[in-house]
């Protein structure tokens, strides 16, 4: 099975053909007005994953993930509170990188900013202008809309208020409502640049056109970002980037993720319903907060609960049991049973691909994977050793690809499991001599501190609870 990949603007599953290697991948990133909450780990998470597996079926990424650190918003806040707003944006962009290193989102080969892109957004607002796609008013430069037939081809909306061409109310210097600001004029502005239109500061939406310009060319395989980013944004920076190139299409493959609810809300700061990632990981390890994350398809949406993160935690416990399995070794396992754990270790790898190459369905992957854990589990004791590691290493493999990575709990630090191990033994032995109840003592003593016992066939395994 080849890989299908969602395509926002068609609508339709498509197989996924880049243009060349290294695929080229743009993510929108952040405007740094706060910390990172759950919504933005959430899309990010999951970038982050379509990422690696791409690598892992062998493509090269060259991904770029923007901040826009001048912004209305940014502005407000950073007022409000006395600061300085680049300050602000920076404070912000770095609390990014302490939450998402955390997560283990890897880092994008470049992180353009706003505020480094200037003249390079004044110079393509000036080749729209000349092209007869955009026209200067008293409060600053447009995009005329009636210029690019085809807006409207990635969201179905074509007929919108002014308000939602862009984050600024209806101003009645522009000719359509539907038009949207490449420059704002604001000459008594704190923040603003110098511009043959005047002191201002760039329109959200030529800012990704012109940092994706400049970073990966015209065209680029993967658009990444929000679904609530699909219009105004994502629309807007198709029209300016096709206007201004005549090459189509500005983006191959558009994928938008779901939104973390609230109570059936927006997880959003402008909301202020927000719960910070950062918050969530004085309580939850790093792999924990990341499998919940992936617990549904990044098209869906995910509804914020504290009860589902606390039952991956369990999950995620069951995972860090299969690492503990031990085969009998060579000399004690049959020709069947080393043939079941191969047989079983290759099956697993092909379901985790059939899953991720059916658009990136990550939550089914790791459903693929709790399953071969289980299996591993069951024919770890008359399998060989070599065997049973073997099909962990996979196991551990297939795991990285979605990001997730096996530890015991920080509290245990692994320190624990030899004298677990022990215990097992001494269990074992009580039982072969018959001293039933010193071996349920132990049983049940371990079963109090959350350990949990299974006597297979040949062996006993057992596993945090």
């Amino acid at each position: 099975m080849s890989l299908s990949v969602t395509n926002t603007r068609t609508g339709r599953k498509e197989p996924f053909r880049p243009m060349a290697d290294p695929v080229t991948m743009y993510v929108c990133g952040m405007t740094p007005k706060d910390r990172p909450h759950l919504g933005h780990a959430f899309m990010f998470v999951h970038m982050d994953v379509i990422r690696r597996y791409l690598e892992y079926r062998g493509y090269g990424v060259r991904h770029v993930q923007n901040f826009t650190d001048i912004d209305d918003k940014i502005i407000d806040r950073a007022e409000a509170a006395g600061r300085d707003p680049l300050d602000w944006a920076r404070e912000h962009t770095e609390a990014y990188f302490q939450v998402m290193d955390r997560l283990r989102v890897r880092r994008a080969q470049e992180f353009p900013r706003v505020t480094e892109n200037i003249a390079a957004i004044i110079d393509d607002v000036q080749e729209l202008i000349d092209a007869g796609h955009a026209y200067a008013a008293s409060t600053g430069v447009y995009f005329d809309v009636t210029t690019f037939e085809d807006y409207g081809e990635l969201s179905g909306r074509t007929e919108e208020d002014g308000s939602a061409g862009a984050r600024v109310e209806v101003d009645e210097a522009k000719r359509n409502p539907r038009d949207w600001a490449l420059w704002k004029l604001d000459a008594a502005g704190r923040i603003g640049w110098d511009s043959p239109w005047g002191r201002g500061r760039p329109g959200w939406h030529i800012e990704c056109s012109t940092m994706i310009r400049r970073a990966l060319g015209d065209r680029i395989d993967i658009h990444g970002g929000g679904a609530d980013l699909t219009f105004p944004h994502h629309e807007n920076e198709i029209a300016q980037a096709e206007a201004a190139t005549n090459r189509r299409p500005f983006v191959s493959y558009w994928v938008h993720t779901g939104l973390v609810l609230t109570e059936g809300e927006k997880m959003a700061h402008s909301l202020g319903n927000f719960t910070t990632a950062a918050d969530v990981l004085t309580d939850v390890p790093p792999d924990v907060l990341r499998l919940y994350l992936l617990s549904v398809h990044y098209r869906s949406s995910l509804q914020f609960s504290a009860a589902a993160l606390e039952q991956t935690r369990t999950g995620y416990d069951r995972l860090l049991s299969v690492m503990r399995a031990r085969g009998q070794g060579a000399d004690s396992s049959g020709a069947s049973s080393q043939h079941d754990m191969r047989a079983e270790t290759a099956a697993a790898r092909a379901g985790f691909e059939a899953a991720m190459d059916d658009d990136f369905n990550a939550p089914r992957a790791i459903g693929a994977l709790f399953e071969f854990g289980r299996t591993i589990n069951r024919l770890a004791p008359q399998a060989a050793a070599a065997d049973v590691r073997a099909a962990q290493d996979v196991f551990e493999e297939l795991l990285r690809v979605v990001g997730v990575e096996l530890h015991a709990p920080e509290d245990a630090a692994g320190g624990a499991d030899p004298y677990i191990d022990l215990l097992v033994r001494v269990r074992q032995k009580l039982r072969e001599a018959k001293q039933w109840e010193l071996a349920d003592e132990i049983r049940d003593d371990l079963a109090a501190h959350g350990v949990v016992l299974e006597d297979k066939p040949g062996a006993t395994v057992w596993r945090r609870g």
